[in-house]
């Protein structure tokens, strides 16, 4: 079975900023509740990039603040 997005989006997110899975919840805020720095941002787009082979227009997803947030962009960019 394939995996879903919101599992890609949350191994990527475990990966970068070294947080246990089960903290990555769709409420999860990046910086308040995952630790994540201003310089991770770039670096968590870059991997999602590369996780779903695409570009990701760094201006959407400036909003994101959470997880919930990312996995919703992230579904309707892969479609």
């Amino acid at each position: 079975m394939a995996e879903s997005v919101e599992d890609r989006v949350r191994k990527v997110v475990v990966s970068l900023l070294k947080v246990p899975g089960e903290k990555v919840t769709r409420e999860s805020h990046f910086v308040r509740d995952l630790g994540m720095e201003s310089i991770q941002s770039v670096e968590l787009i870059a991997a999602l990039e590369e996780e779903f082979d695409l570009e990701i227009d760094e201006d959407e997803v400036a909003e994101n603040v959470n997880f919930g947030q990312a996995v919703d962009h992230m579904t309707k960019v892969v479609g």
